[in-house]
């Protein structure tokens, strides 16, 4: 005898038919050469219910009453929470993907919170598939609703928290960047990162890293232009043996530029170093895409993600004969770092406020080399 009253619970609890067949309690037995039970005892219901209608017997259908019907749809089932968490997660991971600082230094957007956003979509899927109610009702509509506000006001509460309490640069997606000529930058518009009342050339590195020691060099050169660079020493990456100039404790005495540098020193293959404050932490996680080496000068023009220098054709070439053609601008060295060494010069100078037409009047100019001058004044008319 099947128990119906069970079946009528099992059913608004939003169990699909075959699971309600193989309850215990509920009593179906069906013959042996039915291959389908919850097929079978669906059929069975609807012929109980069309003779119940046509008796109009409703001895055995439990009716609920409007305050029992809102009760049992305000349950938390799966898709409601679905639909509750999915809109959270996308209006999160948006935001958090159009302005990664301050909104994604919580949680980045990929790939973390892509990841909730699946998963939150799996849940909703899943629990509509399983369920027998409506799929769109006045409770899921509002819950909807309240996901969508809940989601930003986490991002906004995430957003000023990190701004006000941290001082976490606003940022805005990589994707939003103006691609300049020199291979592999691009410019955003955000405020000046600035220290010591002068633009910030960051560097984001590790000496085991052979991309970053070639790197080095052209840093350093560039940065020799506008002062004397104190603090370094010279080495061989650990991966490759590539010649490198060491910036982690550099200094720059200058009038136009100030370095930052985060460096790691360990030696270690795949270290990566740990940004130091908040304005650090959010270009590197705005736009390095866990490469390195990453630089970025004055906050607004950003190289992450590809070759800065080749380190190949350094191999060959030991340390101090590196630092010697680079320092006089001649033999193979130079040749393979004279080019993103020009392009960083005309970005700085372009941030401390030179143009074309009055590079030649700043102070740093009349040290420069005859070709340093003419090629950085050609990548400085090019700066969009």
């Amino acid at each position: 005898m099947v128990d119906w009253d069970r079946v009528e619970t099992l059913r608004a609890q939003g169990w699909d038919w075959d699971r309600i067949a193989k309850d215990p309690s509920v009593g179906f037995h069906p013959e042996a050469s039915v291959h389908h039970p919850g097929r079978a005892l669906n059929a069975l219901h609807s012929r109980r219910s069309s003779r119940q209608r046509r008796r109009g017997d409703q001895t055995h259908v439990k009716v609920l009453s409007k305050d029992e019907q809102e009760k049992r749809e305000r349950r938390w089932t799966l898709p409601r929470l679905g639909y509750l968490l999915f809109p959270v997660f996308a209006v999160w991971f948006s935001m958090a993907y159009l302005v990664p600082s301050p909104v994604g230094l919580v949680l980045a957007a990929f790939p973390y919170l892509a990841l909730a956003l699946a998963i939150a979509a799996f849940l909703l899927l899943f629990g509509l598939f399983r369920s027998s109610r409506p799929r769109w009702s006045k409770l899921y509509r509002t819950t909807v609703v309240t996901g969508v506000v809940v989601g930003f006001v986490l991002s906004g509460v995430i957003a000023l928290g990190g701004a006000l309490v941290f001082g976490c640069p606003y940022l805005p997606s990589e994707a939003s960047g103006t691609a300049q000529p020199a291979p592999g930058w691009i410019s955003v518009d955000v405020a000046p990162w600035h220290s010591g009342g002068h633009p910030v050339l960051y560097s984001f590195g590790a000496t085991w890293c052979p991309y970053c020691s070639a790197s080095s060099w052209a840093i350093w050169k560039a940065l020799s232009g506008f002062g004397t660079v104190t603090g370094t020493s010279l080495m061989y990456s650990a991966e490759d043996s590539i010649p490198e100039i060491v910036l982690a404790d550099a200094h720059v005495s200058s009038s136009v530029v100030t370095l930052v540098v985060t460096e790691d020193t360990s030696g270690n293959t795949r270290s990566f170093p740990a940004a130091t404050d908040c304005v650090e932490q959010a270009y590197v996680s705005a736009y390095s895409g866990n490469t390195i080496p990453f630089v970025v000068i004055n906050g607004q023009y950003v190289h992450g993600g590809s070759t800065l220098v080749s380190p190949g054709p350094l191999a060959s070439i030991n340390d101090t004969q590196v630092e010697h053609q680079v320092m006089t601008e001649n033999g193979t060295a130079w040749t393979l770092v004279q080019g993103s060494t020009w392009w960083m010069m005309a970005f700085i100078a372009k941030s401390a406020g030179a143009t074309p037409g009055n590079l030649a009047h700043q102070s740093y100019y009349s040290g420069w080399s005859a070709a340093t001058k003419s090629s950085v004044a050609s990548d400085l008319a090019q700066i969009r």
